[in-house]
Protein backbone atom coordinates (compact mmCIF):
# COMPACT_ATOMS: atom_id res chain seq x y z
CA UNK A 1 0.00 0.00 0.00
CA UNK A 2 1.77 3.52 -1.03
CA UNK A 3 0.45 6.59 0.68
CA UNK A 4 1.03 9.72 -0.40
CA UNK A 5 0.73 13.66 0.94
CA UNK A 6 0.57 17.20 0.46
CA UNK A 7 0.88 20.97 2.17
CA UNK A 8 0.21 24.11 0.81
CA UNK A 9 1.90 27.03 3.00
CA UNK A 10 2.46 31.23 2.11
CA UNK A 11 4.49 33.90 2.49
CA UNK A 12 4.29 37.35 2.73
CA UNK A 13 6.37 40.84 2.94
CA UNK A 14 5.87 43.83 5.51
CA UNK A 15 6.97 47.21 4.32
CA UNK A 16 6.39 50.08 6.60
CA UNK A 17 7.61 53.88 7.95
CA UNK A 18 6.46 57.00 8.92
CA UNK A 19 7.44 60.54 9.34
CA UNK A 20 7.33 63.77 11.94
CA UNK A 21 6.16 66.51 10.22
CA UNK A 22 7.75 69.74 11.89
CA UNK A 23 4.51 71.56 11.57
CA UNK A 24 0.76 70.78 12.56
CA UNK A 25 -0.28 70.19 10.14
CA UNK A 26 -1.16 66.88 7.75
CA UNK A 27 0.85 66.05 4.80
CA UNK A 28 -0.13 64.26 1.65
CA UNK A 29 3.06 63.87 0.73
CA UNK A 30 7.39 64.58 0.26
CA UNK A 31 9.13 64.91 -2.55
CA UNK A 32 12.49 66.17 -4.20
CA UNK A 33 13.76 65.08 -8.02
CA UNK A 34 15.34 61.73 -6.75
CA UNK A 35 11.72 60.71 -4.60
CA UNK A 36 8.42 60.92 -3.38
CA UNK A 37 6.34 59.90 -0.39
CA UNK A 38 2.96 59.56 0.34
CA UNK A 39 0.85 60.02 3.09
CA UNK A 40 4.61 60.32 5.30
CA UNK A 41 4.27 59.27 8.81
CA UNK A 42 7.40 58.10 10.46
CA UNK A 43 7.27 55.93 13.86
CA UNK A 44 8.56 56.65 16.56
CA UNK A 45 10.44 54.07 17.54
CA UNK A 46 11.52 51.64 14.73
CA UNK A 47 15.16 49.86 13.40
CA UNK A 48 16.92 46.63 14.52
CA UNK A 49 18.40 47.62 17.94
CA UNK A 50 21.09 44.81 18.81
CA UNK A 51 24.04 43.40 21.04
CA UNK A 52 26.41 40.60 21.51
CA UNK A 53 23.24 38.61 22.82
CA UNK A 54 20.26 39.40 20.40
CA UNK A 55 18.86 41.38 17.95
CA UNK A 56 15.02 42.66 17.98
CA UNK A 57 13.15 44.23 15.20
CA UNK A 58 10.61 46.66 16.14
CA UNK A 59 8.16 49.53 14.89
CA UNK A 60 6.08 51.50 16.91
CA UNK A 61 2.67 53.80 16.16
CA UNK A 62 1.77 52.20 13.51
CA UNK A 63 -0.33 54.95 11.01
CA UNK A 64 -2.70 52.31 9.23
CA UNK A 65 -2.43 48.74 10.28
CA UNK A 66 -4.46 46.21 8.28
CA UNK A 67 -5.01 44.37 4.88
CA UNK A 68 -5.02 46.90 1.75
CA UNK A 69 -5.53 45.26 -1.62
CA UNK A 70 -5.98 46.05 -5.41
CA UNK A 71 -6.30 43.74 -8.62
CA UNK A 72 -2.53 44.21 -8.48
CA UNK A 73 -1.31 44.40 -5.16
CA UNK A 74 -1.63 43.59 -1.43
CA UNK A 75 -0.09 45.44 1.00
CA UNK A 76 -0.37 43.80 5.04
CA UNK A 77 0.88 45.97 7.92
CA UNK A 78 0.63 45.77 11.37
CA UNK A 79 1.62 43.50 13.82
CA UNK A 80 -0.58 40.73 12.67
CA UNK A 81 1.58 40.51 9.64
CA UNK A 82 4.74 40.15 11.59
CA UNK A 83 8.19 40.03 9.99
CA UNK A 84 9.09 36.12 10.39
CA UNK A 85 12.48 35.30 11.66
CA UNK A 86 11.09 31.05 11.54
CA UNK A 87 10.47 30.31 8.16
CA UNK A 88 7.53 28.30 7.53
CA UNK A 89 8.50 24.66 7.07
CA UNK A 90 6.46 21.05 7.01
CA UNK A 91 7.70 17.67 6.15
CA UNK A 92 7.17 13.95 6.66
CA UNK A 93 9.55 11.77 7.71
CA UNK A 94 8.26 8.46 6.04
CA UNK A 95 6.02 9.33 2.52
CA UNK A 96 5.28 5.51 1.67
CA UNK A 97 3.50 3.45 3.73
CA UNK A 98 3.65 -0.65 2.95
CA UNK A 99 1.87 -2.96 5.99
CA UNK A 100 3.06 -5.85 3.68
CA UNK A 101 0.75 -9.16 4.11
CA UNK A 102 -2.18 -9.04 6.88
CA UNK A 103 -2.90 -11.10 9.09
CA UNK A 104 -6.33 -11.98 10.09
CA UNK A 105 -7.23 -10.56 13.74
CA UNK A 106 -3.28 -9.34 14.10
CA UNK A 107 -2.90 -5.80 13.76
CA UNK A 108 -0.56 -4.35 11.41
CA UNK A 109 1.29 -0.21 12.23
CA UNK A 110 3.28 1.44 10.67
CA UNK A 111 4.41 5.38 11.89
CA UNK A 112 5.28 8.87 10.45
CA UNK A 113 6.69 11.90 11.90
CA UNK A 114 5.29 15.23 11.23
CA UNK A 115 7.56 18.13 11.75
CA UNK A 116 6.50 21.75 11.67
CA UNK A 117 8.19 24.87 12.15
CA UNK A 118 6.33 28.38 12.13
CA UNK A 119 7.14 31.75 13.10
CA UNK A 120 3.57 33.83 11.74
CA UNK A 121 1.98 35.33 14.69
CA UNK A 122 -1.49 33.43 14.34
CA UNK A 123 0.51 29.81 14.35
CA UNK A 124 -0.39 26.93 12.06
CA UNK A 125 -2.66 24.04 11.24
CA UNK A 126 -2.14 20.71 9.92
CA UNK A 127 -5.30 19.04 7.95
CA UNK A 128 -5.42 15.41 7.14
CA UNK A 129 -8.22 13.17 5.10
CA UNK A 130 -8.12 10.04 3.17
CA UNK A 131 -9.17 9.95 -0.30
CA UNK A 132 -11.66 7.03 0.11
CA UNK A 133 -11.07 3.98 2.00
CA UNK A 134 -8.94 1.44 1.71
CA UNK A 135 -9.18 -0.38 -1.30
CA UNK A 136 -8.50 -2.90 -4.09
CA UNK A 137 -7.25 -1.93 -7.21
CA UNK A 138 -10.57 -2.18 -8.98
CA UNK A 139 -12.54 -0.88 -6.04
CA UNK A 140 -14.72 -3.80 -5.59
CA UNK A 141 -13.38 -5.00 -2.08
CA UNK A 142 -12.95 -2.39 0.85
CA UNK A 143 -11.04 -2.48 4.67
CA UNK A 144 -13.75 -0.15 6.41
CA UNK A 145 -12.89 2.68 8.67
CA UNK A 146 -12.55 1.83 12.30
CA UNK A 147 -15.14 2.32 14.54
CA UNK A 148 -12.51 1.60 17.35
CA UNK A 149 -13.95 -0.80 20.49
CA UNK A 150 -17.06 0.93 20.85
CA UNK A 151 -17.55 4.36 18.20
CA UNK A 152 -14.79 6.58 16.89
CA UNK A 153 -15.17 9.22 14.21
CA UNK A 154 -12.99 11.30 12.19
CA UNK A 155 -13.60 13.66 14.39
CA UNK A 156 -13.29 11.96 17.99
CA UNK A 157 -10.83 9.59 19.03
CA UNK A 158 -11.51 6.20 21.28
CA UNK A 159 -9.53 3.45 22.51
CA UNK A 160 -8.96 0.50 20.18
CA UNK A 161 -7.27 -2.41 21.43
CA UNK A 162 -9.92 -5.15 20.32
CA UNK A 163 -8.46 -7.68 17.98
CA UNK A 164 -11.98 -8.07 16.72
CA UNK A 165 -12.35 -4.93 15.87
CA UNK A 166 -11.24 -4.27 12.14
CA UNK A 167 -11.07 -1.47 10.30
CA UNK A 168 -8.52 1.04 9.20
CA UNK A 169 -7.67 4.49 11.77
CA UNK A 170 -4.72 6.47 12.91
CA UNK A 171 -3.14 7.50 16.61
CA UNK A 172 -1.49 10.82 17.18
CA UNK A 173 1.51 11.51 19.88
CA UNK A 174 3.34 14.23 20.49
CA UNK A 175 3.28 18.43 20.10
CA UNK A 176 0.20 20.27 19.19
CA UNK A 177 -2.01 17.35 18.62
CA UNK A 178 -5.87 17.06 19.50
CA UNK A 179 -7.07 16.63 22.93
CA UNK A 180 -8.88 13.45 22.42
CA UNK A 181 -5.45 11.57 21.79
CA UNK A 182 -5.12 10.77 25.24
CA UNK A 183 -2.77 7.62 25.08
CA UNK A 184 -1.67 5.55 22.14
CA UNK A 185 -4.83 3.00 22.21
CA UNK A 186 -6.70 6.00 21.44
CA UNK A 187 -7.65 6.16 17.12
CA UNK A 188 -9.87 8.00 14.78
CA UNK A 189 -10.81 7.75 11.61
CA UNK A 190 -9.36 9.75 8.32
CA UNK A 191 -11.78 12.25 7.17
CA UNK A 192 -13.41 10.49 3.98
CA UNK A 193 -13.95 12.89 1.07
CA UNK A 194 -15.21 10.70 -0.91
CA UNK A 195 -18.06 11.07 1.47
CA UNK A 196 -18.41 14.41 1.76
CA UNK A 197 -16.28 14.80 4.85
CA UNK A 198 -14.31 17.86 5.67
CA UNK A 199 -10.48 17.44 6.56
CA UNK A 200 -9.94 17.36 10.15
CA UNK A 201 -7.15 19.43 12.01
CA UNK A 202 -4.72 16.74 13.49
CA UNK A 203 -2.14 19.50 14.60
CA UNK A 204 -2.26 23.05 15.07
CA UNK A 205 -1.28 25.87 17.44
CA UNK A 206 -1.51 29.69 18.03
CA UNK A 207 2.13 29.94 19.07
CA UNK A 208 5.55 30.49 17.00
CA UNK A 209 7.62 27.54 17.43
CA UNK A 210 10.14 25.56 15.65
CA UNK A 211 10.32 21.83 14.78
CA UNK A 212 6.76 21.40 15.99
CA UNK A 213 6.90 17.21 15.94
CA UNK A 214 4.42 15.06 16.20
CA UNK A 215 3.89 11.16 15.56
CA UNK A 216 1.13 9.43 13.54
CA UNK A 217 0.50 5.63 13.67
CA UNK A 218 -1.58 4.09 11.20
CA UNK A 219 -3.56 0.74 11.75
CA UNK A 220 -5.56 -1.73 10.33
CA UNK A 221 -7.07 -4.86 11.40
CA UNK A 222 -8.88 -7.67 8.82
CA UNK A 223 -10.96 -10.23 9.78
CA UNK A 224 -11.61 -14.12 8.36
CA UNK A 225 -13.97 -12.57 5.80
CA UNK A 226 -12.10 -9.73 4.41
CA UNK A 227 -11.45 -11.37 0.47
CA UNK A 228 -7.58 -11.22 0.00
CA UNK A 229 -6.21 -8.20 -2.38
CA UNK A 230 -3.99 -5.61 -2.64
CA UNK A 231 -5.45 -2.59 -1.17
CA UNK A 232 -4.39 1.15 -1.05
CA UNK A 233 -5.55 4.47 -0.75
CA UNK A 234 -3.99 8.54 -0.50
CA UNK A 235 -3.62 10.29 2.89
CA UNK A 236 -3.48 13.43 2.47
CA UNK A 237 -2.16 16.42 4.79
CA UNK A 238 -2.40 20.00 4.43
CA UNK A 239 -0.17 22.67 6.32
CA UNK A 240 -1.39 26.11 6.93
CA UNK A 241 0.95 28.78 8.10
CA UNK A 242 -1.05 31.48 10.03
CA UNK A 243 -0.49 35.20 9.97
Amino acid sequence: MKTFFSFTLSILILFSFTYFSPFVSAQSKIESPNYRIQFPNFNSGAGIPSSSNFKLDSTLGQGAPGLYSSAGYKVKAGFQYIHSIIPFSFSISDIQINFGSLTVGTPSTDTSTLTVSTGGAGGYSVKASENNPLKTFNSINTIPDTLCDTTCSETSAAVWTSNSKYGFGFNMTGDDIPADFTNSTYFRQFADTSNSESKVTIMSSVNVGRSRVATITYKVNVSNTQPAGTYQNIIMFTAIPGY
